[in-house]
């Protein structure tokens, strides 16, 4: 650490630009080890020790960027939030139709949330381990605030059937997170898919 500031006060703008750099690279580091043992082996699971090693690091490392395992975890957890949402935007470019793209992005979610690192970070220790204001926040960037796009855009065409929105989309987002955890905990996935179908179909109207 003490090394690490005097390089950088004694490096000219370069210099500080590949200590940025490896810092950067430090906190990947940790934040994909944090990804691998929190999938394999869950939050209690995966060790501190066990982090620092998967990633080549030392403990001190771990500290300089995250203040706790938990802060790490919640990083994690955001990251995996981001890449969830970024598989159902996808998803639903598929088609200019706001209420099929609500059903597109619907069953990406379904899909992605059958993935090893979401049932187990997502959707089973995140609710242990993050407070409940800290997860909705991320909520709001990411799951949530994708929901309530797609609900817009269908009720800004006369296409959605219960309203308002604002109530809405946290208890559709709900009712999605337990159709996944159904599914994750081994419920019969063409059944559930059927349920959310039902589902969408319930709160849109047909063109």
């Amino acid at each position: 650490m003490t090394q690490e500031r005097t390089i950088v006060k004694g490096e000219s703008g370069s210099g500080r630009r590949t200590q940025s750099e490896r810092r950067a690279q430090t906190r990947a580091a940790l934040l994909a080890a944090g990804r691998t043992l929190f999938t394999e082996r869950g939050f209690v699971g995966a060790g501190r020790e066990d982090i620092v090693e998967h990633a080549g690091l030392t403990r001190g490392a771990l500290y300089h960027h995250f203040s706790s395992k938990e802060d790490l975890f919640a990083a994690v957890y955001e990251e995996i939030e981001r890449d969830l949402c970024a598989a159902v935007v996808t998803a639903a470019m598929g088609t200019d139709d706001p209420v099929e793209g609500l059903r597109l992005g619907a069953f990406a979610f379904l899909d992605r949330a059958a993935t090893a690192e979401v049932r187990r970070v997502v959707l089973l220790d995140g609710p242990a381990v993050l407070a409940p204001d800290v997860r909705n926040e991320i909520s709001k960037r990411y799951g949530l605030g994708l929901v309530l796009e797609a609900l817009r855009a269908a009720e800004a065409v006369g296409r959605l059937a219960v309203g308002p929105v604002d109530l809405l989309a946290p208890m559709l987002l709900a009712a999605l997170h337990e159709a996944a955890t159904q599914i994750a905990d081994g419920a019969d996935e063409v059944a559930t898919r059927a349920v959310v179908e039902s589902l969408l179909a319930a709160i849109t109207r047909p063109r």
